[in-house]
């Protein structure tokens, strides 16, 4: 039986359901009044709406009734993204609450993993064996190449739904009709209110697999919080820390999930990973790494956009003129940083794989044949045709374009185009028209 934190039908995913109800009925408008409260509803001068840790934590130990977080590393993360939360995001009344609401889930699951733990202490006995990562630039066909290698039955793909309620245990037998997938699903019509673009950037559904961000972002060292918000100087001190404790709980979250619910091998994405190599090959040394690639002046305005996109409902100030230079500053040092370590890593290079953006859109099953042919994995025929399938039911922009461009980023195309050319003449990257 599914066990449920005590009030959460009182929260429907990130926002609590009743002011979720009131969005869905007056729609994406209603946002700016609501948010309005935030100004002029105050408490001594404070926000209602309390970003405390020590309040947090007492608050996911009343909900379910434990108190072992599984570990203390967290809280030095904990502390300073709450601090920035304060000091650099300009949150609204929205933001605040939907803050509030996903640190609580993400407490509130590490506490009811540790008890599943205790309960079960073989599940830190299950081995991860020779996971496949695909990382790459953001919006170069990862989430597509994602979904679509998840399509082999034998595999496994941590799922949007089992990521965001990971306690207890998914079961084999009941995994396709776990009451948590249609609980998540109703869950993430908040997007439909929040960020009606979204759908048009980045498939999503309950049973849809999830980035690995989902995963880390529960030990508070996750680059989803510098995506979704303004939080400068977390940013810069996130960057500075060594990320083996984020990739060996993402290693335990792995377990979790896999121990009453197996595959072959486990299946998973985020572009981070190109800031982290080196933790990721020390958790996971006998990973394989997908690497896609793709025109940056391509990538770098469809990243802004998307920026825009994930922050505008949570902050009382867009900083839009800083969102080119960050996404530009963010992604160049990446590419850098994986270069860097995979030319000082010869003895890895067997690890990789690159794919090439327009080889992907063009024959993503030719693309799936050499993934598997180069890491000797067994592609079978079953395997092979449900790729197919969803190739062909979700072709490129099925969900409507959206459009963008460098310059609403304040990026100039030639200045860009140089700043990249180190990465493009490296991997024989061609300019998309």
């Amino acid at each position: 039986m599914l066990q449920e934190v005590p009030g959460t039908d009182e929260t429907h995913g990130i926002l609590p359901k009743s002011l979720h109800k009131t969005l869905c009925t007056l729609g994406s408008a209603a946002l700016s009044g609501v948010n309005g409260v935030c100004r002029s509803v105050l408490a001594n001068g404070r926000p209602f709406v309390r970003l405390d840790e020590a309040d947090l934590l007492e608050t996911s130990r009343m909900r379910t009734g434990f108190d072992d977080f599984s570990g203390d590393l967290f809280l030095e993360p904990l502390r300073i993204l709450l601090d920035s939360f304060e000091r650099d995001a300009d949150l609204n009344l929205v933001g605040r609450i939907c803050v509030r609401s996903e640190i609580t889930r993400m407490l509130c699951n590490r506490l009811y993993m540790a008890a599943d733990c205790g309960r079960n202490p073989e599940i830190h006995e299950e081995q991860i064996q020779r996971p496949l990562f695909i990382t790459g630039l953001p919006r170069s066909g990862s989430t597509f190449l994602h979904t679509l290698l998840a399509q082999d039955p034998r595999c496994r793909t941590p799922r949007i739904w089992e990521v965001m309620h990971p306690s207890p245990p998914p079961e084999r037998r009941s995994y396709d009709s776990d009451p948590r997938i249609g609980r998540t699903e109703r869950q993430l019509k908040w997007l439909d209110v929040l960020m009606p673009e979204f759908e048009k950037f980045h498939m999503i559904h309950a049973r849809y697999p999830q980035e690995c961000i989902a995963i880390t972002d529960h030990a508070f060292l996750s680059y989803v919080f510098e995506t979704m918000y303004q939080v400068s100087s977390y940013r810069d001190w996130h960057d500075q820390q060594d990320k083996r404790p984020a990739y060996e709980f993402h290693r335990r979250f792995l377990q979790h999930l896999q121990w009453r619910c197996p595959g072959t091998h486990w299946v998973l994405k985020a572009p981070s990973h190109l800031m982290a190599l080196e933790a990721l090959l020390a958790v996971y040394p006998d990973a394989d790494i997908v690497v896609t690639h793709r025109d940056p002046l391509k990538v770098l305005p469809s990243c802004a956009s998307l920026t825009r996109v994930l922050r505008a409902p949570f902050t009382n100030r867009l900083r839009v003129e800083e969102i080119g230079s960050e996404v530009s500053n963010r992604w160049e040092g990446s590419a850098r940083y994986a270069m860097r370590f995979r030319e000082e890593h010869h003895d890895l290079r067997q690890r990789f794989y690159d794919v090439q953006y327009p080889d992907l859109k063009k024959d993503p099953l030719a693309v799936v044949r050499g993934i598997y042919g180069y890491f000797g994995r067994e592609l079978g025929p079953d395997a092979e045709e449900a790729m197919r399938r969803f190739a062909v039911a979700n072709p490129k922009d099925g969900h409507g374009v959206h459009r963008y461009t460098l310059d609403e980023f304040g990026l100039d195309r030639d200045a860009e185009r140089g700043r990249f050319q180190f990465y493009t003449d490296s991997f024989g990257i061609a300019p998309e028209a």
